[in-house]
C-alpha cells in the first residue's frame, strides 16, 4: 500500500470533520451513495465471498478430480474455463479456489487492521514517547518492500496459505498504524470531543464513544482497498509457491500451473488471472465509496 494511498485517504474526510460533525453521525445520515457502479461491486464481491462459502453451488464438479481423455480442452459448454493439463474442470477449481484466496485475504486485513489501528490509536492519544517509539517502527517498516518482507515472515513461519496470510497482513500493518493515528490525532482537535472533555468525560470514556468510533470510517475504507491488495499479494506468493502446495486450488497457484502451457492452453492462466481482477477492482471500487461517504 503506498503513502499516496493512505494520504488520500485521510484527505477525503478532513475538511468533512473540520465543520465539527462526528463521522458516525454523517454515515447515519447521507450513507453511501448507491451509484450502478457501486452496485455492481457489490454484487460481483457477493459472488466471489458465495464461491468461497458454498462453491457447491456453482459448480457440481470435483476440483480435484479430472480424466485424461479430457486434458487440455478449451473454453466450452461444458467446461466454462477449460480443463487443465490433467483434465480437472477449471471453473470448478477457480471456484473451490476462492475460499483459500479470499479466507487468506480477509486473514491478512484482519492481522493489519487490529495491530495497525491498535497501535495507531494507543499513538494518537496517549502521544509523547509511545508516539515516537511506535512512528519509528511504522517509518522502518514501510521502508522494506512489502513482497520482501512478506517473503522474509514465510521463511519464519513456513509454507502454506494461512502463514501467507499473516505475512501478508504483517506488512500492512504499519499503513494501518499510521492513517488511523493521524485519524485520532484529527478527531482530538474537534469541538465536540473537547467539549466531552470538558464535560468531566474520563479519558478512557471520550476516547471509546468518541475518538474511537469517529475515526474508524477511513480505516475501514483502507481495510476493503486492502482487501484487494492482499487478494494479489497472497495470489503472487502463491504464484511463487509459498502459498497452497499442489493440488490445492488457490487462484495464484492456478495461474503457476499453467504457464507452462501458455502458447498452446492461453485459457489456464488468463482466465484465473481474470477472476482475479474481476474481485479486486470492485473490492478497491467499494473502498472508495466508502471513502466518500466519510468525505460528505
Amino acid at each position: 500500500m503506498s503513502a499516496d494511498t493512505v494520504t488520500r485517504t485521510h484527505r477525503l474526510t478532513t475538511s468533512a470533520r473540520a465543520r465539527g460533525i462526528p463521522r458516525r453521525r454523517r454515515l447515519r445520515r447521507e450513507g453511501v451513495r448507491w451509484r450502478p457502479s457501486v452496485v455492481a461491486s457489490v454484487l460481483v464481491v457477493a459472488v466471489a465471498i458465495g464461491f468461497a462459502l458454498l462453491p457447491g453451488l456453482f459448480t457440481p464438479l470435483d476440483p480435484l478430480a479430472g480424466t485424461a481423455r479430457e486434458a487440455l480442452r478449451p473454453p466450452s459448454a461444458a467446461h466454462w474455463f477449460g480443463t487443465d493439463a490433467t483434465g480437472r474442470d477449471l471453473f470448478s477449481r477457480a471456484v473451490y479456489g476462492a475460499v483459500h484466496s479470499l479466507g487468506g485475504a480477509l486473514v491478512a486485513v484482519l492481522v493489519g487492521l487490529v495491530a495497525g489501528t491498535s497501535l495507531g490509536l494507543l499513538a494518537g492519544s496517549i502521544g509523547g514517547w509511545l508516539d515516537a517509539v511506535v512512528m519509528r517502527i511504522v517509518e522502518v517498516l514501510l521502508a522494506i518492500p512489502g513482497l520482501l518482507l512478506a517473503l522474509s515472515i514465510i521463511i519464519l513461519l513456513g509454507f502454506g496459505t494461512t502463514n501467507a496470510a499473516i505475512a501478508v497482513g504483517i506488512t500492512s500493518v504499519a499503513t494501518f498504524a499510521r492513517l488511523s493515528r493521524s485519524e485520532v490525532i484529527s478527531v482530538r482537535r474537534t469541538d465536540y470531543v473537547e467539549a466531552a472533555f470538558g464535560s468531566g468525560g474520563t479519558f478512557a470514556a471520550v476516547l471509546r464513544r468518541h475518538i474511537l468510533p469517529n475515526s474508524l470510517t477511513p480505516v475501514i475504507a483502507l481495510a476493503a482497498l486492502q482487501f484487494g491488495t492482499a487478494i494479489i499479494a497472497i495470489s503472487t506468493l502463491g504464484f511463487l509457491g509459498y502459498g497452497a502446495p499442489p493440488p490445492t486450488p488457490e487462484w495464484g497457484l492456478l495461474i503457476a500451473e499453467g504457464r507452462t502451457y501458455v502458447g498452446t492452453a492461453w485459457w489456464l492462466t488468463t482466465l484465473p488471472g481474470v477472476v482475479v481482477l474481476l474481485v479486486v477492482l470492485p473490492a478497491n471500487r467499494l473502498s472508495h465509496a466508502l471513502a466518500q461517504a466519510g468525505a460528505r
